[in-house]
């Protein structure tokens, strides 16, 4: 054999064999590819597992209890005293308040004085002229503090505003209430003036029946209370404080003057019962004696209460429409 055919052999061998060699690196690296393509298989499913066992325990996990929004809100009484003393500051800072009580103080001295010789045409000490004069005149001074009470705030709007805020219904119509009966009640003090003047200080012209006297300015108390009451009803109704003003003037002039119908003798009997028992006037009457009469006291209860029904159904009906 020779030479040539030897090298030409030698050749095959070793390109042969660089051949195998590279097979045999390949099928190393597809082994080696597999088997990460398999751990990482293995890995994605055991991460599938741990995520769906942990979601799984979330799912069984109970849930917690949702927390409740409270609202820090004061209690009834400290609202009430709030819109209270919001309608007082705006009563003392309006110049009608002072003007009525002005002209209250000063005309009512002149016809006690001196109307038909005054009260030195009396002959005794006693405050009957006060007691027969004052009820009518809180038939006007009671709608100038009660006609702009609801009837402002509707005109305005703010009482949109006023309805929505945390505050209940019923403490808006108290306190517009209370700060109107206190306005009037300032009004009479202003009166309590005059006996003090005369019997006490700086004159003294005479002993009064001072028991008598207290016990007819409580039932003025009770007969403002009742008063009020229906002037707030009639303020509830409309957005006019003129219309409030004269349905409260009305109103109350219709319930006192009835009473003076009891001593027609047409109205003897049960028609003139009927009449006193719903008259400001009849039920007023014992207490300007100096009796107290507990069943006047229910009745002027019960008139100031459901008139402040009505406001706080008539108030409560704007969020229905």
């Amino acid at each position: 054999m020779s030479s040539e055919t030897l090298e030409k052999e030698d050749k095959k061998k070793k390109a042969a064999e660089a051949e195998a060699e590279e097979a045999d690196e390949r099928d190393d690296e597809e082994e080696e590819e597999d088997e990460e393509s398999d751990s990482d298989s293995d890995s994605d499913g055991e991460e599938k597992e741990t995520n769906g066992v942990l979601a799984k325990k979330k799912s069984e996990e109970p849930s917690a209890p949702k927390e409740k929004v409270v609202l820090d809100r004061p209690g009834g009484f400290k609202m009430v005293w709030t819109i209270m003393s919001r309608e007082l500051n705006a009563f003392f800072h309006s110049p009608i308040t002072y003007i009525v009580g002005c002209v209250t103080f000063f005309i009512f001295g002149a016809w006690f004085f001196f109307f038909k010789g005054g009260f030195w045409q009396v002959d005794r000490a006693g405050m009957g002229r006060m007691f027969d004069a004052v009820p009518f005149a809180l038939g006007l001074i009671i709608p100038l503090f009660t006609m702009r009470s609801l009837s402002d705030e509707k005109r305005v709007g703010t009482i949109e505003l006023l309805i929505t805020m945390p505050v209940k219904d019923s403490e808006v119509i108290l306190g517009k209430y209370f700060a109107a009966l206190l306005m009037v009640l300032l009004q009479l003090l202003l009166l309590a003036l005059y006996p003090i003047a005369m019997f006490k200080w700086p004159w003294h012209i005479g002993e009064l029946d001072w028991n008598a006297y207290w016990v007819g300015m409580l039932g003025l108390g009770f007969l403002s209370a009742a008063g009020v009451a229906i002037g707030l009803m009639w303020s509830s109704f409309t957005d006019s404080q003129i219309l409030s003003f004269f349905g409260t003037a009305l109103t109350l002039a219709v319930l006192y003057g009835i009473g003076f119908l009891t001593v027609s003798e047409s109205l003897q009997g049960w028609p003139g019962d009927a009449i006193a028992f719903i008259s400001l006037q009849t039920r007023f009457d014992s207490f300007a004696r100096g009796v107290i009469d507990t069943r006047a006291v229910v009745y002027f209860l019960s008139i100031a209460i459901f008139p402040l029904l009505v406001a706080f159904r008539s108030l409560e009906s704007r969020k229905w429409a």
